[in-house]
């Protein structure tokens, strides 16, 4: 296993070399590599999805291979190296993980997680519960995950009536938005969507996901039942085929 990194450490320490390294392996900075490092972290969740395990293992490659790329990137700006990132990640599982690794007992529930979590933040000198929530995620993602913390400091609904009460306003404020008004009722409309379903204990991202893919499966399968003139039927003709590929599914 050891021979297996430091193989990788190697040919990314040569790709990186400013002599003989690769022309644009060494143009590479943290900004240009970190959309690479969003798209291989999506794609091993594509991987898993599809319980594509053969691939998978590939994907799982391809994103060590972004964290050994910045790894190499903060060695050569003398910022720190992998083992460092090593570890980082070590000390910060076995602190997180008191009820193995030390001599705490219990197991390890959400809320004794998210307080490990917020006393590392206070340490190193949050001032917000709301610090800490990268704005890189996801927005569907990172408005469940606001959301969380301020329910954390009291502020929430105490059921679902509340939230449910919220999505119908925005739905009304948003119908009535002047042209200007309306990314801004949309995004209130979203938002509050989410804290609806977060009432319900479901999660938002992976609650779309599945619609997502619901919706893709459905109209390929419209798509097959048109037999190739799908786009020259009408509305009516269309919505004819969804509820017949809805019929087929449940039976």
């Amino acid at each position: 296993m050891t021979q297996n990194i430091d193989r990788l450490l190697t040919i990314m320490k040569r790709l990186r070399d400013p002599e003989r390294g690769c022309e644009w392996d060494t143009a590479q900075r943290f900004e240009t590599i970190a959309p690479y490092t969003i798209e291989e972290a999506y794609e091993v969740a594509d991987a898993i999805e599809r319980k594509d395990y053969e691939d998978l293992k590939g994907e799982l490659g391809d994103l060590l291979f972004q964290v050994v790329f910045h790894a190499q990137i903060a060695s050569d700006e003398d910022h720190f190296d992998f083992g460092a990132v090593v570890e980082t990640i070590s000390d910060k599982m076995e602190r997180r993980h008191p009820h193995i690794f030390g001599n705490e007992g219990g197991v390890m529930e959400e809320t004794r997680w998210e307080d490990l979590k917020a006393a590392e933040r206070s340490e190193a000198g949050s001032d917000s519960a709301m610090d800490g929530v990268a704005k890189a995620l996801p927005a569907l993602m990172r408005s469940q995950k606001l959301q969380k913390r301020a329910a954390r400091h009291g502020f929430d609904w105490p059921d679902a009536e509340g939230p449910r009460a919220k999505v119908l306003e925005e739905i009304e404020e948003l119908s009535k938005a002047s042209p200007e008004e309306r990314e801004e009722e949309a995004g209130d409309l979203l938002f509050a969507a989410v804290n609806l379903v977060r009432a319900y204990g479901i999660d938002a991202e992976q609650a779309l996901r599945a619609a997502n893919a619901k919706f893709e499966r459905r109209f390929r399968a419209m798509e097959d039942l048109a037999g190739g003139d799908f786009d020259t039927r009408s509305l009516e003709a269309q919505e004819e085929l969804w509820q017949a590929v809805k019929r087929a599914e449940k039976s």
